[in-house]
């Protein structure tokens, strides 16, 4: 029996693209901003104790930082090789299958994360973040193939926010499992150090229920997804540096659309500020807000990751019917001076109320940003089949601004804070608005 293959544009094919982000949003949301976080910490007896790897000595959250931008630069080196292969062979669904399973299985060895064995614990965070962004490399350059241009902006956010409410949802339970261990068949014991432990076991736990989540759901858009256009090639060593090549291709097209090229100027700048935020959100919560006692920040943190997803769902419904008013680059303008105030109401935060607050902030203007950010790129693309080679180029200025944000981040943490840190990225933003102005003044068909 011959599968139908679903057409461009309808409806079950937008659907299966959209569902991936319910399969793999729940990596961001419990091992990269939630839960992990607080297991993190758990692990040492003062957020003052320093940590030891790699031969060197350093703040915890600097050790965190150092190997989520080391990752970032292994996936901006990595993708055009792949992306050339996948456009060769003609299958970037495989590549997208594989990312998956490595990201999930790195999911569940973090079940055994310790400081007594911090190298190999350090390899599945590894595993879990390379995962989860080396499948985005080919997930979004799926987007120009499955929809057509006045349908992106809604199934981007579409797909943000089925990504937002099937995270929040995994996220309830393991946040019920973690405060409610004994429910769960956990023994807490009758001291203070033995329920701590039973907490410590659940969030252990709850990465493995990310990885089967993961990869339990992908399944579904793997089985609608087209697979490419097969070209029958074979690889061999002169296609593997491919990409580099169609990267170098995409440059010099780039020259002949100002538009796209100006915009990707801004969307490397402002997305720099808006990533490293995102991913070290949860550490700050943790170290510079004046919790009453450790119950209280383990739910405060939890609590305020909620208020990012749920309202993170409106953000981004709102940004796309405010592109369709207004416009994709004059939205976008108008969310970056929004994260440009969030800089500067960060550094001055103390109190849990005034965390929740920022976290809503946040929520409101997080999804949107992504969201729209992608779906105005594919939308300013020139005619082409080669979407992959395009979207590789969008995925590596992107990871490559994270390791410099991260970068920088971990440098100012270590010789100062981290509110100095959080303050220093309001540059960004700012120069990503007189970008995006630039961009807004090009009036051509560009």
């Amino acid at each position: 029996m011959t599968r139908t293959i679903a057409s461009k544009g309808s409806k079950k094919l937008l659907n299966a693209w959209a569902f991936y982000d319910w399969a793999n949003s729940v990596y961001t949301l419990t091992i990269a901003s939630s839960i992990f976080p607080i297991f993190y910490a758990s692990l040492f007896v003062s957020s003052d104790e320093p940590v030891s790897a790699f031969g060197f000595e350093m703040k915890q959250t600097v050790l965190i930082t150092a190997v989520t931008a080391f990752t970032f630069m292994v996936v901006a080196v990595m993708s055009p090789i792949l992306s050339g292969i996948a456009d060769y062979v003609g299958n970037k669904k495989t590549f997208m299958k594989f990312f998956c399973y490595v990201g999930s299985l790195g999911c569940v060895g973090l079940y055994w994360f310790s400081l007594d064995n911090i190298h190999l614990s350090l390899l599945f965070y590894f595993m879990g973040l390379i995962g989860y962004w080396g499948s985005l490399v080919f997930y979004n350059s799926y987007l120009p193939d499955i929809a057509f241009e006045e349908q992106q902006d809604r199934i981007s956010a579409k797909g943000f926010s089925l990504g937002y409410i099937g995270s929040v949802l995994l996220l309830v339970f393991n946040l019920v499992m973690v405060m409610f261990p004994e429910f769960f068949g956990f023994d807490i014991g009758v001291t203070e150090e033995q329920k701590n432990r039973a907490a410590v076991e659940a969030m252990k736990v709850s990465f493995v229920t990310v990885g089967i989540w993961w990869a339990l759901f992908s399944q579904y858009t793997f089985a609608i997804l087209p697979a490419g256009i097969s070209t029958g090639h074979k690889v061999t060593k002169d296609i593997v540096f491919n990409g580099f090549k169609e990267l170098k291709g995409v440059w010099v097209e780039l020259n002949k659309s100002i538009k796209l090229r100006r915009y990707l100027w801004a969307f490397f700048v402002f997305s720099m500020a808006v990533q490293t935020i995102m991913l070290v959100a949860v550490y700050f919560g943790e170290k510079e807000i004046a919790w009453v006692d450790k119950d209280e920040k383990t739910l405060g943190l939890i609590v305020s990751i909620l208020i990012i997803q749920l309202v993170a769902v409106v953000g981004a419904v709102l940004t796309s019917r405010a592109s369709e008013k207004f416009g994709n680059i004059k939205t976008l303008i108008v969310i970056n001076a929004i994260w440009m105030c969030l800089c500067f109401y960060a550094f001055f935060m103390v109190s849990p109320m005034q965390f929740y607050i920022a976290a809503g902030l946040v929520g409101l203007v997080m999804g949107g940003v992504q969201s729209l950010a992608r779906s105005t790129y594919s939308k300013l693309l020139p005619e082409t089949e080669d979407t992959t080679s395009y979207f590789s180029f969008y995925d590596v200025s992107e990871k490559i601004g994270i390791v410099i944000g991260m970068a920088l981040f971990a440098i100012i943490d270590q010789v100062s804070t981290m509110r100095n840190a959080i303050l220093f990225l309001f540059i960004f933003f700012l120069v990503g608005i007189i970008l995006l102005f630039r961009v807004e003044k090009v009036k051509t068909a560009q």
